[in-house]
């Protein structure tokens, strides 16, 4: 079976399909002609397209062919991978962590919710 994306005319997935093999090498057409919408692009399960599974309000990146997942935060920026990362790094120890927004930093995870 084969996945295909929707995308709207700001290239983000409104929905993600499974299509029968035999439609596979022309599934944008085939999906467009039996569901419509703007486009459609194939995206893989395992990952092995695109950089990632799409899924609904993730971007699509034409120039770069990816899939780009919906950022966490406000203040999150893409790396070089195209992965969101925070203003500053998560502390490396081996306590949890969750973003505070508002201050922008990484607060210790209380105990009682881990």
């Amino acid at each position: 079976m084969a996945h295909f994306a929707e995308l709207d005319s700001n290239n983000i997935v409104l929905r993600v399909t499974v299509v029968s093999d035999i439609h596979e090498a022309n599934g944008p057409a085939w999906c467009k002609n039996f569901w419509g919408g703007v486009e459609w692009v194939q995206t893989s399960y395992n990952n092995n397209i695109r950089k990632q599974f799409a899924g609904n309000g993730m971007s699509y990146d034409s120039t770069k062919d990816i899939f780009i997942a919906i950022p966490r935060f406000a203040s999150w920026t893409l790396d070089s991978n195209n992965d969101w990362e925070a203003p500053t790094p998560q502390p490396d120890d081996d306590k949890s962590y969750d973003w505070h927004e508002p201050t922008l930093t990484w607060l210790e995870t209380p105990e009682e919710i881990r």
